[in-house]
């Protein structure tokens, strides 16, 4: 069954553990440790799920490597809710995997180190358009990359001298926001990707795009002047606004 209500995280910090009481470790984790007299130092690179209910442990996902299903500095995350999937930066690796979020287990990868179309160079960020793309923050290559959710490039976005590191989908608004600089840029996601859509409702108007508030304002006008037997006098405002979120 997919696992709900959970926190998921990407843990890679160093800690210490006396040699006496290293076990072996839970199902698909790995401690990696360099041997000290009495301690062993071990770099952690797991996907860690919690409960968010009370934060207990309920599994955590691979260890240190470069073959599928390992990481090296895992970084950004994202939760592919329509497939039941994991998608995860693995950056040091200069690739993004993904996993199932049912039983963790492999499903593809794609990228390689480089600074071509699908290729990458410690990638950061990640996240899902309402639309199943992903699209990844490219550090080292000063851009942003989009893909199919099968992982196959669509197209780059330039960020200039900026070195984009965290993204983030609005779907309500059809914006991306991703951090560089020490700064927040937001763009619309149809600026990039042209055919992008998105869910818009009545509650949300004030966030409509200028063309559609300006389009909308003149059928208004234009149904106030024709006479209240015209079929165009019978379409309430909130129609309205929904008939040109279709366009």
């Amino acid at each position: 069954m997919v696992i709900e209500r959970a926190i998921v995280l990407v843990v890679h910090r160093p800690s210490w553990i006396r040699r006496s009481r290293v076990r072996q470790s839970p199902r698909h984790c790995d401690r990696q440790a360099s041997s000290s007299h009495h301690h062993r130092r071990y770099l952690q690179q797991s996907i860690v799920f919690l409960s968010s209910i009370d934060l207990s442990l309920l599994f955590c996902i691979g260890k240190r490597g470069s073959r599928r299903g390992e990481f090296n500095f895992p970084t950004g995350i994202a939760i592919d809710d329509d497939r039941h999937r994991i998608i995860v930066c693995d950056s040091i690796n200069h690739r993004v995997q993904v996993l199932s979020l049912i039983d963790g287990s492999f499903l593809l990868e794609f990228g390689s180190q480089g600074d071509q179309p699908c290729q990458l160079n410690d990638p950061e960020g990640v996240c899902i358009d309402n639309q199943g793309r992903i699209i990844v923050t490219d550090y080292n290559n000063h851009r942003l990359q989009s893909f199919t959710h099968e992982g196959h490039h669509i197209s780059s976005f330039d960020c200039g001298r900026q070195w984009p590191n965290g993204v983030a989908f609005d779907e309500h608004r059809g914006l991306i926001a991703f951090t560089a600089g020490n700064r927040v840029h937001v763009i619309g996601a149809n600026q990039w990707l042209a055919d992008t859509k998105f869910v818009w409702h009545p509650d949300l108007h004030r966030y409509a795009p200028s063309w559609m508030k300006q389009a909308v304002s003149t059928m208004t006008m234009i149904r106030s002047l024709v006479d209240e037997s015209s079929a165009m006098s019978m379409i309430p405002n909130e129609l309205l606004f929904e008939i040109f979120s279709f366009l």
